[in-house]
């Protein structure tokens, strides 16, 4: 499994930005590796917004964060010599995600960190959809694919605070919502990638 997870923050200073990544492969199967306990993550759905009843972790000791946001995009896949099933999720970690200060701006920003994660889960399975298959750089060639995705996610993540000045210049959160919104529905081909590829069988 690739796993990329991001750390959000809104801080009144700096941004503080963490990223963990992990690879697991192995031909025919899907992975498994060790995993939160499922009600403590929250799948991506346009239906659900977050809430800060959702905030569950701790707030550090001296943190000037307002709130903090852990979301995950990771990618399970197995293949054989005749082709390549996959399946990504995009999760919200309620334990790992705190708030110190709440508002609605905060919380707004917040769902809009977790919407961005969405749009590069949909961006990489497109890339993936668009993949070539080939049994013998299968390997490289998905981690390659994750990995640019993952450096766009990080560029947008960071330009996201940046822009809105985590949250504060309210115009401009207004705005990027708005592109946020807009670059989700651009992508609305792509945002089935769960149930539905992985209940396509390896042959």
């Amino acid at each position: 499994m690739k796993s990329f997870e991001i750390d959000s923050q809104i801080l009144p200073l700096v941004f503080t930005h963490i990223t963990m990544s992990f690879l697991y492969i192995l031909p025919l199967l899907f992975l498994t590796v060790a995993n939160p306990v499922v009600q403590d993550l929250i799948e991506w759905n346009g239906n659900q917004r977050l809430t800060w009843t959702d905030f569950k972790g701790r707030v550090p000791v001296n943190a000037a964060n307002a709130a903090l946001t852990n979301t995950a995009i990771n990618v399970e896949f197995g293949f054989s010599k005749k082709g390549m099933t996959y399946s990504i999720k995009c999760r919200f970690d309620k334990t790992k995600s705190w708030v110190r200060i709440k508002n609605d701006l905060v919380l707004g920003h917040e769902q809009g960190h977790f919407d961005i994660a969405e749009i590069h889960a949909r961006k990489l399975n497109k890339a993936l959809k668009e993949y070539k298959f080939n049994s013998r750089t299968v390997n490289n060639d998905v981690n390659r694919i994750y990995e640019n995705v993952m450096k766009q996610h990080h560029s947008f993540q960071s330009e996201y605070d940046q822009a809105t000045d985590f949250s504060r210049k309210v115009d401009k959160q207004t705005e990027w919502l708005a592109k946020i919104e807009k670059d989700l529905k651009s992508l609305d081909d792509y945002r089935e990638y769960t149930k539905e590829l992985m209940a396509r069988s390896i042959e």
